[in-house]
């Protein structure tokens, strides 16, 4: 009878042991970041905001068609502590990428990616656009591959406005 009693035990314990495990949100990838006006910051440095890094390219269609949204969200939320990192991809010319932002008005630290490195440690991103959403703690919530459901994103960024940091 002990032996069945500690067995159940045992296998609950587990099992809330394996909930907590598989239940963390991995931490982003600690990457420098270089704007297009030559500033630095690293990912840690955003901690305490809910950020959304998208990597994107001038040449990229499916790109270009959701800056406008981008933009949007940026607008909406950026006073209540929400970010918007835009990377452009290490093949993207930069006078090309300078040329976008300024002629799109774009309101959002912009990223040179020169070496590809930033794309490489957010899960090796190769795919334009795509975009992660962290958390205030720096754990990436979710990942979106094109252009996002911006009702859910909104939405998502809400609650993760909402949460404590």
């Amino acid at each position: 009878m002990k032996v069945k009693i500690f067995a159940v035990v045992a296998a609950v314990m587990l099992g809330i042991a394996g909930f907590f495990v598989y239940s963390k949100k991995p931490v982003a990838p600690d990457v420098a970041f270089a704007t297009l006006q030559g500033q630095s910051f690293r990912t840690a440095d955003l901690r305490g905001k809910v950020v959304l890094v998208n990597f994107w390219a001038t040449t990229c269609t499916t790109c270009v068609k959701e800056m406008p949204g981008l933009k949007d969200t940026h607008d909406r939320f950026h006073a209540r502590g929400f970010e918007t990192v835009a990377v452009a991809m290490d093949y993207d010319p930069p006078s090309q990428v300078q040329a976008y932002v300024e002629r799109s008005a774009l309101p959002f630290t912009i990223v040179l990616d020169r070496d590809g490195n930033i794309a490489r440690n957010f899960e090796g991103v190769r795919l334009t656009p795509t975009s992660f959403i962290l958390n205030k703690r720096g754990e990436i919530v979710q990942k979106i591959l094109g252009e996002p459901d911006f009702a859910r994103l909104h939405a998502l960024i809400e609650q993760l406005l909402a949460e404590a940091a």
